[in-house]
C-alpha cells in the first residue's frame, strides 16, 4: 500500500472512499456532528499512522471502522455518563429475542427507526447502535463498552424494549 510510505495522493483516495461511511458511523454514536468530524479525522490520522502495524490490507475498512467506533466510544463516555437508574438495575427484565407477534412493524420506515433511536436514553442509543446498524455481537459491544457480557445483554434487551415501545406509539 502507497499509504504506508507517506504517499498524500493514496491517503487522499483511501480518505475520500471511507469518509462519509466513517462520519456516519461516529455521528450516530456521539450525535453532535462537529465531534463525529474530528473523531473521524483523528481516527484516519491514527490509520495512517498505525498502518503498518495492519497486518492484512484488505481489511483497512473494518480496522478503520473499529478505531472509528472504539474513539466515539470513548468521547460518548467522556462526555456522558452512562447512567442506568437503580430501578433498572434491581428488577429482572426477560431477554426478548424476537419482536412482540401482536405488532406489526413491517410498515415502519427505516428512517423512523432511526429518528426514534435518538429520543432513547444515550446508553440504549449506544448498544443498538453497535449491535443493529454496526452488527457488533453482545461480546464485542461488552469490550468496547467494558460491560460484562450479562450487563449487555440486558441493557441490549432493554434498549431494543424501550425501542419497541416509542414505536408503537407513533403508530
Amino acid at each position: 500500500m502507497l499509504c504506508i510510505t507517506g504517499n498524500q495522493k493514496a491517503q487522499i483516495e483511501l480518505y475520500n472512499r471511507y469518509y462519509h461511511a466513517m462520519y456516519n458511523t461516529s455521528f450516530r454514536i456521539v450525535n453532535n456532528s462537529f465531534e463525529a468530524e474530528d473523531i473521524m479525522q483523528d481516527s484516519f490520522i491514527t490509520a495512517f499512522s498505525k498502518l503498518d502495524t495492519l497486518k492484512d490490507k484488505s481489511t483497512f475498512g473494518g480496522w478503520l471502522k473499529r478505531i472509528v467506533i472504539n474513539n466515539s466510544i470513548h468521547a460518548f463516555n467522556k462526555n456522558k455518563h452512562l447512567d442506568v437508574s437503580l430501578d433498572h438495575v434491581m428488577y429482572k427484565v426477560e431477554d426478548h429475542q424476537g419482536v412482540d407477534n401482536q405488532t406489526d412493524f413491517t410498515s415502519i420506515k427505516a428512517q423512523q427507526v432511526l429518528e426514534t433511536l435518538n429520543h432513547l436514553k444515550p446508553n440504549y442509543k449506544v448498544v443498538l447502535t453497535l449491535n443493529l446498524i454496526e452488527g457488533y455481537d453482545y461480546e464485542e459491544i461488552g469490550d468496547v463498552l467494558n460491560i460484562s457480557y450479562a450487563n449487555c445483554r440486558t441493557m441490549i434487551s432493554r434498549a431494543k424494549n424501550s425501542l419497541r415501545k416509542k414505536l408503537e406509539q407513533l403508530n
